[in-house]
């Protein structure tokens, strides 16, 4: 923050826009809810925010690593401004309409995928090598910043303003964003060759890099063996005798979790071995969710999951920074677009496969089950990649 005023700007104009789309992510919801009265409309909220970020995401990382950073991201962000100021409009003018919310939704979606691979990828310009780990670490305190004040404040001002004021709030709070992109230098990719940046390319690349592959490799043990995010409004009901509000503290804890993972980050600049550290965070996130299949009291399945969120955390900021420091500039959009489809489906699959197992069992058995797989499967792969273990962060090899 000290070093860096284009840095700097990028964090606070970052965290503004994350915390205005998360007022919009609830209000869409609540007006979708409001047209129709569904709860599968609103699901499907999801499903058409979800399908554009997976797809833009592996070419946005792409057209990241052929044209200017700088002018994708503000361009981008514009595109997120310019979609706020219309829902404000048709909110304003009585327009409601759910096709065309869901259609927004999955604008907005998209340009959240050209935008974030950019805006990653310059991040190692800006700062030295030895900062990164640091700048993941506050890059991870605006994400969770924003998942709990967006839709907390986004609640508060459609219920004091109407669904018309959320969106104009989230429209102004871009202006920080596109102010911080305006400011920047030009960040063309550092290309070795003529030849135009390729999502296939990239994968390849993926595929011969060992210590890359294996970040993705151990957040997906993570995510879709041991996510018991889609059990939650059961767990809160069959577990602890509670209600929607108990279910709000267990969706909470977690991300609690993981803003004191970034507050408390300063630790992690004396590990060197960053692939032991990946694979021991996993280890305590499958560990922390087995141990709260098991438990039936409210405040310690709380603490369990908020260390859950705590061990996430510390891994995201050291696969992130693997990804920034070892990778070359030409292939970091495309390897930020890989991550984005990660981060994104990997969830979706883990809150599949844990509402399957628990029809065909009970949910204890699903979340215990699933964080003793992530537990067995972390395991595996720390035999397996004998590299990733002797990963050093002062000579960093892909």
């Amino acid at each position: 923050m000290r070093t860096s005023a284009h840095y700097r700007r990028l964090w606070f104009g970052g965290t503004v826009s994350w915390v205005g789309q998360g007022m919009t992510a609830l209000a869409i919801s609540l007006q979708v809810y409001d047209i129709t009265g569904s709860p599968f409309s609103v699901g499907l909220v999801g499903l058409f925010s979800l399908v554009p970020l997976v797809v833009f995401g592996l070419y946005g990382g792409a057209i990241a690593d052929t044209v200017d950073r700088r002018k994708l991201g503000l361009y981008s962000a514009c595109g997120s401004a310019v979609l706020s100021i219309a829902l404000a409009a048709a909110a304003f003018a009585g327009f409601h309409r759910v096709w065309f919310l869901y259609g927004i939704v999955a604008l907005q979606s998209a340009c959240t995928a050209l935008n974030s691979p950019a805006r990653t990828a310059m991040i190692p310009r800006l700062l030295q090598p030895e900062q990164l780990r640091a700048a993941n670490a506050l890059n991870s305190m605006v994400m969770t910043f924003g998942t709990l004040v967006g839709p907390s404040l986004g609640g508060l001002i459609v219920g004091l303003a109407g669904y018309q004021t959320a969106y104009l709030v989230d429209a102004v709070a871009f202006s920080a964003s596109l102010y911080a992109m305006w400011r920047l230098p030009s960040m063309l990719p550092e290309r070795t060759g003529r030849k135009r940046a390729s999502v296939l390319d990239g994968l390849r690349f993926l595929t011969t890099r060992p210590n890359l592959r294996m970040t993705f490799l151990s957040d997906f043990c993570a995510m879709i063996l041991a996510h018991p995010r889609a059990l939650f409004p059961a767990v809160a009901v069959l577990w602890y005798g509670g209600d929607a509000k108990t279910t709000g503290l267990l969706v909470a804890a977690p991300a609690f979790g993981a803003l004191l993972g970034g507050v408390l980050s300063g630790w992690q600049g004396r590990i060197r071995h960053h692939g032991q550290a990946i694979l021991i965070a996993v280890a305590c996130w499958g560990t922390a969710i087995a141990v709260f299949g098991l438990t039936r009291n409210l405040w310690l399945g709380l603490l369990l999951l908020a260390l859950a969120g705590y061990s996430d955390t510390v891994s995201m900021i050291f696969r992130n920074t693997m990804m920034q420091v070892a990778a070359p500039d030409e292939m970091r959009g495309r390897l930020q677009g890989v991550f984005i489809v990660v981060v994104a489906g990997g969830p979706r699959l883990g809150d599949f496969l844990a509402g399957s197992v628990a029809d065909l069992t009970t949910p204890a058995v699903a979340v215990t089950g699933g964080g003793i797989a992530c537990v067995l499967a972390v395991g595996a792969l720390a035999v397996y990649g004998r590299g990733f273990r002797r990963y050093d962060a002062l000579d960093p090899t892909p």
